[in-house]
């Protein structure tokens, strides 16, 4: 019966803790059939091993835009992940994506990212000034989480971080679930499609050093391994993805570290658990992503967890879930910044999606972090916990303004 299938995302207690419901399901039924926004009926996997499945095995599909696959959002495309795409900027599978991956990876390598420390630790400095200069108690949200990522993706591909309004205006609009309509978002399609358009023939007539310069030498040489369409895309994913996960993530750790702030007083007393407190952080978040994680689509029939997910079903891999797994972390609900397989986390993926600007995710929230112990040991959050309130209404979830004190 319909009314047997739960509706999904699960109601949370605050919004910081998980949702209850799945740590049931992860016990007694870890493959589970739920309706989305959309009213269509998809597949969550909550275990670690089976989300790790989902993730790397080719038998699940990034290609949502496929007949029979789950809508994701109330819109009449069904969101992002489902919107069709010409082939012709289609990377998202086989051939095309590794040949993308290939032409990308080297700018976001471990050495090419720490040799922006310097730059990051700067634009850090510079927006933690002008929150102090405007006094306790301070937007955190607005004054650090949001312009920083946009500031730092913005010199590396080459566009004007003054527009940053219009960058979160567009993912906004463009992650949907339940907020906007159709219209709507053909326009900030059309319109940061046409903005990005505009940026890569003004980096042709004026190259620099950045991403984007490189990107447009490949593109125009004989063998170019991006076509145009390609690099618009790219460039345009780069915009999106750079500031909207990042700028989420580090308003997400400043709120679960202030919440219980003896994490955050472990760190001012010891700077060397940053990189730990950020592993932690990553693997303990749920709120990031409202879905849990990016969807695929099975190609046949596969095996998890004893159940079998047929052919042309919608499987979510639970991120949040899987990261709370006790047969992979022990006492998994611990905040540990010590733990030895905490980076062992799924929140960037795994398999051939892993996502390829982690180190720079990385290396900005080490850099807040680091800097807040060691300008603000005093950092306390303005607002009770529990009176944190969750975005809704899109795929990237997250924290409404998250408001502190010094």
């Amino acid at each position: 019966m319909a009314d047997a299938i739960p509706d999904f995302p699960f109601d949370r207690p605050t919004a910081l803790e998980p949702p209850p419901r799945l740590a049931e399901l992860r016990e007694r039924c870890p493959v589970t059939r739920v309706r989305l926004p959309s009213g269509d009926v998809a597949t969550i996997v909550t275990r670690y091993d089976d989300a790790r499945a989902v993730l790397t095995d080719p038998r699940f599909s990034r290609d949502l835009a496929r007949e029979g696959a789950a809508r994701l959002s109330t819109t009449e495309d069904g969101g992002i992940f489902n919107r069709r795409r010409a082939s012709a900027t289609d990377i998202r599978e086989g051939r095309g994506h590794l040949r993308w991956r290939r032409t990308l990876s080297g700018w976001f390598t471990q050495r090419k990212m720490e040799a922006w420390r310097p730059r990051v630790q700067a634009m850090t400095d510079d927006l933690l000034d002008a929150l102090l200069a405007k006094g306790s108690p301070g937007n955190l949200s607005l004054g650090l989480a949001l312009p920083l990522p946009v500031r730092v993706i913005c010199a590396l591909v080459g566009a004007p971080s003054s527009d940053q309004d219009r960058f979160a205006h567009w993912s906004r609009v463009m992650l949907t679930l339940t907020r906007y309509t159709q219209d709507e978002v053909d326009q900030a399609y059309a319109d940061f499609t046409a903005y990005v358009s505009d940026l890569v023939d003004r980096n042709r007539a004026h190259p620099g050093d950045d991403l984007l310069s490189e990107l447009t030498q490949i593109t125009d040489a004989e063998d170019g391994r991006l076509s145009q369409g390609e690099l618009i895309a790219t460039v345009r994913g780069l915009l999106l993805a750079g500031h909207e996960t990042t700028s989420n993530m580090i308003a997400i750790m400043a709120a679960m570290l202030l919440a219980d702030r003896r994490r955050f007083e472990d760190v001012v007393a010891d700077p060397g658990l940053v990189p730990g407190t950020v592993e932690e952080v990553l693997r303990l978040d749920s709120t990031l992503s409202v879905l849990g994680g990016v969807p695929r689509f099975s190609t046949e029939d596969v095996e998890l967890s004893r159940d079998t997910v047929p052919a042309g079903a919608t499987v979510i891999p639970h991120v949040p879930a899987a990261n709370r797994d006790p047969d992979k972390f022990a006492d998994p609900d611990r905040f540990d910044p010590r733990r030895g397989n905490g980076a062992q986390h799924l929140t960037f993926g795994a398999g051939p999606h892993y996502c390829l600007g982690q180190p720079l995710a990385r290396l900005e929230l080490q850099t807040v972090l680091g800097t807040l112990a060691r300008r603000l040991p005093g950092l306390r959050l303005r607002d009770h916990p529990d009176e944190l309130r969750p975005r809704t209404g899109m795929l990237s979830g997250g924290l409404q303004d998250v408001w502190v004190t010094w």
